[in-house]
């Protein structure tokens, strides 16, 4: 399951990105990896939570893109959600 935003390009400033992906680590559990930062810029934030179930990550990716959405991303790729969730 993955998620990109991205917030609209304004004059002169690049959009800003969040991604958000769900992957099966190899311990027995989900690691959700979140990234985000200005387009085109190195010094993007990277941070992977654990998670015991795949039910417990995928909560926590639709709250983190939720959040996203209210503070103005668009999201422009997804893949992995069911109708619902899209």
């Amino acid at each position: 399951m993955r998620i990109y935003m991205q917030t609209p390009p304004l004059d002169g400033i690049p959009p800003r990105f969040y991604q958000l992906q769900i992957q099966e680590d190899m311990i027995d559990g989900w690691t959700l990896i979140r990234e985000s930062g200005i387009q085109g810029n190195r010094s993007n934030s990277f941070k992977k939570t654990h998670y015991e179930c795949r039910e417990d990550a995928e909560q926590a990716l639709l709250t983190l893109r939720d959040q996203q959405l209210r503070k103005g991303f668009h999201t422009t790729f997804a893949t992995g959600l069911s109708a619902a969730d899209s």
